[in-house]
């Protein structure tokens, strides 16, 4: 199939062009705890709580509660918890121009399982929803990759079949899942190869 057959580029956001680069305050944080990290990362990720969050059956407030519940952290130490937690985290804006850079040859999407608060943290935190005509995050739409359906909403958003859309993610699950749909799927190891596999 021709190069030319591309009409749309859908991006993941944590792992790719978020990205948790330094894990020295997660580390500090547990320590300070006195838990290992992973479970952390448990509770804020994949504890019951963090699923029903990521499909927005509970908001991203009542989900830091239960965080803190399980913690044994309340009011301004889960506040501190919160910002320690991201503290790590860096925004790329290479990436960011890149896909600002795309428009309108090519139609751009945001595909994320993320909580409720992800569209404030992309407009106020790290500015990059002008970056997409399509923004797909999971707690909005009650779906989560890799399911299939979020892929179909996302392609019928975009108004494009599969084999004319780029698909880049971190987790193998969801670029698996992707190509089993025939979208051309791209595994995010680092910015470099990313935009280098893209293009």
């Amino acid at each position: 199939m021709a190069e030319a057959d591309i009409r749309a580029v859908i991006f993941d956001m944590g792992g790719v062009f978020i990205r948790t680069e330094d894990k020295g305050p997660r580390q500090r944080l547990a320590e300070r705890l006195g838990l290992p990290v992973e479970r952390l990362l448990f509770e804020v990720f994949d504890s019951p709580s963090a699923n029903l969050a990521l499909v927005g059956k509970i908001d991203e407030n009542e989900h830091w509660q239960n965080i803190g519940k399980a913690l044994g952290l309340a009011g301004e130490d889960l506040a501190q918890f919160q910002r320690e937690f991201w503290a790590g985290d860096r925004w790329d804006k290479e990436i960011i121009d890149f896909l600002r850079s795309l428009r309108p040859a090519y139609k751009t999407a945001l595909l994320s399982n993320a909580w409720s608060g992800l569209r404030r943290v992309l407009t106020e935190v790290y500015p990059s929803m002008d970056a997409f005509d399509v923004q797909v995050i999971s707690a909005e739409v009650g779906l989560a990759k890799p399911e299939a359906a979020i892929y179909h909403l996302v392609l019928e958003r975009l108004g494009v079949h599969p084999a004319q859309a780029v698909f880049v993610d971190d987790f193998i699950e969801n670029i698996e899942a992707a190509s089993a749909l025939g979208i051309r799927a791209v595994r995010f190891t680092s910015a470099a190869q990313a935009l280098t596999d893209v293009r």
